[in-house]
């Protein structure tokens, strides 16, 4: 690890969004792509590629993909080259459940803008003018 930028635990958790109660649960679940590194006293040390892939893990979590399948995405990676193929229907199989996901809450969206407008003249109309002041 010289030569790469040492970081602990908290400012990972400072730049991921992460808190550090969730850093080890990444770490236990298997879904770091690299192997913690231990620092002096056995305190965790990360380098700005793990900060990279947290991230990704961040967005991936965030957008519906379970911890599992991230899992298995991260299992594969550490493997090394040749399973690509793989990696690629994780990942397209997310992005599809996703984009579903995205179409449905549209609809959502939908509805409540024409609530929202309905509401919005008929408060206009009985208080012309105090809306927006």
């Amino acid at each position: 690890m010289l030569g790469r930028m040492q970081l602990s635990i908290g400012q990972v958790a400072e730049r991921t969004g992460l808190s550090v109660h969730a850093l080890r649960f990444y770490e236990k679940e298997g879904i770091l792509a690299h192997e913690v590194h231990r620092g002096p006293g056995g305190r965790r040390v990360y380098t700005e590629q793990d900060v990279d892939w947290l991230r990704m893990c961040v967005m991936l979590r965030m957008s519906g993909m379970p911890v599992q399948e991230i899992r298995r995405y991260t299992e594969l990676v550490r493997e090394g080259d040749g399973n690509e193929p793989q990696r690629l229907d994780i990942l397209k199989e997310h992005q599809d459940r996703v984009r579903r996901r995205m179409e449905r809450l549209q609809g959502c969206l939908d509805l409540i803008t024409r609530k929202v407008g309905r509401y919005q003249d008929y408060v206009n109309s009985i208080a012309p003018g105090a809306v927006g002041t």
